[in-house]
């Protein structure tokens, strides 16, 4: 018993790592936590928002000098569109991710009418070990909060969500009939590894899944255990709720083959054989068709971009996104390869771009942090939100 003990706390830990990476660090302020979690249950969104800097000014660990320009692009955000057609979208980051995650989503949805508000999961965007705090009721309470206060402040409400954030909007939306569909971004129903459902064990007698140096002004590298294990019930609620049920609203799905980190199989089947919405539809990255008519594929063999495959990160972000477009600021060089190829990235040698874990001899990739096919996919879940009369 101890010796399968042992293993199932390994597994759960080189899981988990899967999210992130795999250096072990010493501890640092950046590990360490807060006293407490910021308040999300506030009467308007703007409070919200005010509050919520408040407590990143006095709690972040800033990565860089501009702590200004830091702190708006990883707190939450209303995005005002100039001709509102009076639907509301509410959109929610994924694991050791912010709102800068749907920027470039966002600006998109508001130039198409829609009030978009991104909200921030509790122990996000201050600094890494803040996220040892949160319970899985922390992130479902601001998810439902903040759906009821965009209510009052539109006529309907859709729900976008990323990888975590999908399982949680998803929740949300089997459980209320009045929300008008779903915008799936790499939704993490069933993780690829089956080891992650031993995290919460795990989480009571190792701290860290990863530890990695917090160098990413926009997202964390490391993942403490416990906030795996929250990711966990996340799937296991929405997978309770899928059983024997279908979803009759539209939903836009858009996945990546090469996606290492969740079970994208899993996530066709329930969009096959559950969401039957004939307008709904899958935006598929990869080189195998689906069977599903619902579906448009772009291959992401693309060597005059460098790239060789989709990423799970990759599908947010425009190719002209400043930070994780074409020419970046932010490259990712831990990738899953060896330290070795890591360091050849980072000192500027010929770069490919990949999912995390894809390995090519001759090739050094770093992490595919933007979406080649980012228009057509937005004309397509354009399509999706807009029903033909």
């Amino acid at each position: 018993m101890r010796k399968k003990t042992a293993i199932a706390f390994y597994l759960a830990a080189a899981a988990t790592t899967v999210l992130i990476g795999c250096t072990a660090q010493p501890q640092d302020p950046a590990f360490q936590k807060a006293e407490h979690l910021p308040s999300y249950s506030q009467e308007s969104f703007k409070q919200y928002i005010d509050e919520t800097k408040n407590w990143l000014t006095d709690n972040r660990l800033f990565i860089t000098n501009d702590k200004s320009t830091e702190l708006d692009l990883v707190a939450p955000k209303e995005y005002r569109p100039a001709e509102p057609n009076g639907q509301g979208v509410l959109l929610v980051h994924g694991l050791g991710d912010s709102p800068y995650s749907f920027v470039d989503v966002a600006t998109h949805l508001a130039e198409q009418g829609y009030l978009i508000r991104t909200i921030l999961l509790p122990g996000h965007a201050s600094k890494v070990g803040d996220l040892q705090l949160p319970t899985l009721e922390d992130w479902q309470g601001v998810v439902h909060h903040h759906i009821e206060l965009l209510k009052k402040d539109t006529d309907s409400v859709w729900l976008g969500g990323y990888s975590t954030g999908a399982n949680l909007v998803t929740s949300e939306a089997l459980n209320d009939d009045s929300i008008n569909g779903l915008l799936l971004f790499s939704p993490a129903l069933q993780p690829n590894s089956t080891a992650v459902q031993f995290a919460g064990l795990a989480s009571h007698f190792v701290t860290w899944a990863d530890q990695d140096p917090e160098d990413n002004p926009l997202r964390y590298n490391s993942l403490p255990m416990s906030a795996a294990a929250v990711y966990y019930q996340t799937s296991e609620v929405v997978q309770q709720q899928l059983e024997g049920k279908q979803y009759s609203k539209p939903v836009f799905m858009l996945m990546s083959e090469g996606d290492k980190v969740i079970n994208t199989q899993f996530a066709i089947d329930t969009f096959s054989n559950q969401m039957l919405n004939p307008n709904s539809h899958i935006v598929w990255q990869g080189e195998h068709d689906l069977s599903d008519k619902r579906s448009t594929r772009f291959t992401m063999k693309l060597p005059e971009q460098r790239i060789s495959n989709g990423s799970h990160m990759g599908l947010l972000f425009s190719p002209q996104n400043p930070n994780y477009g074409i020419g970046g600021s932010n490259l990712i060089c831990s990738n899953g390869q060896t330290e070795s190829v890591g360091d050849q990235c980072a000192q500027g040698v010929e770069i490919w771009y990949s999912a995390w874990g894809y390995i090519e001899p001759g090739k050094t990739h770093a992490r595919l942090t933007y979406n080649p096919y980012f228009e057509q996919s937005m004309t397509i879940m354009d399509q999706v939100m807009t029903p033909k009369s």
